[in-house]
């Protein structure tokens, strides 16, 4: 079995980093993209922009360049992750679409533009692929240091799921199948809007109550468009949901909490952004999210006041007057 990893950002190098130590006999590959990066990573067996101090195993291959080779030399055991952000997705499925081998995904949001999750893109413009999600809440930093972790394998393809466990399920990670593909994904995007809807919450230190609060409602939000999308409702009570939500609402390594917490300080958004020097998903995907919602009439307040703040029609404390004025109503989801 060979696992090959196509992007070498944070969370691609710590799973990287992760399958390299599981004791199962595979191969594990790292392509960057850019052949200077891999190059360096060669060199220092280190990847400094994105895991500082964290070294990379002699078992791991880094590669770069076209991906031709390794997609005509895979079989049906092999297995491919795509650790690119969101608006790499579709050109690299493309690229992988007449691939025989198990593929995933770690990227979380919906697409700009279409408006489409992860499998829905993939659905489009690769329907033959046995396809599937990594997913739960995980910072890279930790995995890479091996700190224990608990995954989600999310597919509707039993191989799929199985392909993931093999290769990531052993020592400091435990990998957990779930088919319910729809709930993972809308859990894994929601989650961001929110943790910036919490860093802004904190960063006006506004309070413990106020936080759990909109820890709570976030996370009705968060079930009420994934149960209109199809999903299972008992999924957003797991790893993919209220975990991933507590993990990105509350830690200090969570980019989309960063932002937040900067807004409250009173950066502007792009002030904000620039600081980060990493992506953070929920800058890109909260007007997506809010307008799937809406063709979906479905009712999110929170993501509505976070989209409203990042447009600009909203200062911080005017999008917290904004929730705390809507008018009384029941707390059932």
């Amino acid at each position: 079995m060979q696992i090959t990893f196509i992007g070498a950002g944070a969370w691609g190098t710590a799973l990287a980093i992760a399958a390299s130590q599981q004791p199962a006999t595979h191969r594990v590959v790292l392509h960057a993209r850019d052949a200077a990066q891999a190059l360096t990573l060669q060199q220092q067996r280190r990847n400094e922009r994105y895991l500082p101090g964290i070294e990379l195993p002699q078992a791991l291959a880094i590669i770069s360049g076209p991906l031709d080779a390794l997609l005509q030399s895979a079989t049906a055991e092999d297995l491919f992750i795509i650790a690119t952000p969101m608006a790499g997705l579709r050109s690299t499925l493309l690229a992988l679409q007449d691939v025989p081998a198990s593929v995933a995904w770690l990227c979380k949001g919906f697409e700009a533009g279409t408006g489409l999750m992860p499998h829905e893109v993939q659905a489009e413009v690769a329907p033959q692929l046995r396809a599937g999600a990594l997913s739960g809440p995980s910072f890279a930093q930790e995995v890479a240091s091996t700190q224990p972790t608990a995954l989600v394998a999310a597919s509707p393809h039993a191989s799929v799921r199985d392909a993931l466990v093999k290769a990531f399920h052993g020592g400091s990670l435990r990998v957990y199948a779930n088919e319910d593909i729809v709930g993972v994904e809308v859990g894994g995007a929601v989650k961001n809007v929110l943790a910036i809807a919490t860093g802004l919450c904190d960063g006006l230190q506004l309070g413990l109550n106020a936080r759990a609060a909109l820890i709570t409602r976030g996370l009705a939000e968060m079930t009420r468009l994934g149960v209109a999308l199809g999903a299972k409702p008992e999924t957003f009570m797991g790893l993919s949901g209220l975990g991933d939500l507590v993990l990105t609402a509350t830690g200090d390594l969570s980019r989309n909490r960063k932002v937040g917490l900067l807004l409250a300080q009173g950066l502007s958004l792009a002030q904000a952004v620039t600081s980060l020097g990493h992506v953070a998903e929920g800058v890109y995907s909260a007007r997506t999210v809010w307008q799937r919602a809406q063709s979906l009439g479905v009712d999110m307040p929170i993501t509505e006041a976070v989209v409203a703040l990042l447009d600009g029609r909203l200062q911080a404390r005017e999008a917290v007057q904004v929730l705390m004025g809507r008018g009384p109503r029941g707390e059932a989801v």
